[in-house]
């Protein structure tokens, strides 16, 4: 399984939502500054996150998005399902049946069903809150490194 932009730059916005919202809207042009992310390739991002109902929007120049729920209803899992689609490391395991034919004989299932339990249980043991945890040290570190450790 191979993350892509989509779904790494998911997890950063959403984490940068949760540290940054504070309550109130955070503008695409500040989460992409911060981000390192197009702003275009972000609106794209947030589309799919709005649609998906994970963040809402307020318009006009006070606007931006917000999380709609609390950072720890979010499993990072579920941020990369729906950028992802199925995480799962083969395409037989992709859906809710398994359609291939050689199910019944195929050597390598147990590895590839053991596989997909390891990476799930991975991203759905972590929510959007550890993120933005994470993120918020890191940032603290910086603070830290900027001003000669101060």
């Amino acid at each position: 399984m191979l993350v892509s932009t989509k779904g790494r730059y998911a997890l950063r916005t959403m984490a940068d939502l949760a540290v940054h919202g504070n309550g109130e809207p955070v503008k695409i042009k500040d989460i992409a500054k911060r981000q390192g992310i197009s702003g275009k390739y972000l609106e794209q991002i947030i589309s799919i996150l709005s649609r998906a109902g994970l963040v809402r929007s307020i318009r006009g120049n006070q606007g931006g998005y917000y999380l709609a729920k609390a950072p720890k209803e979010y499993t990072l899992g579920m941020i990369l399902r729906i950028t992802e689609g199925s995480l799962a490391p083969v395409d037989c395991l992709s859906g809710d049946e398994n359609p291939c034919t050689r199910q019944h004989g195929c050597v390598t299932l147990r590895l590839w069903h053991e596989l997909d339990d390891a990476i799930s249980g991975v991203v759905d043991r972590y929510t959007l809150e550890d993120l933005a945890g994470w993120q918020m040290e890191l940032e603290k570190g910086d603070e830290l490194s900027e001003d000669g450790g101060q």
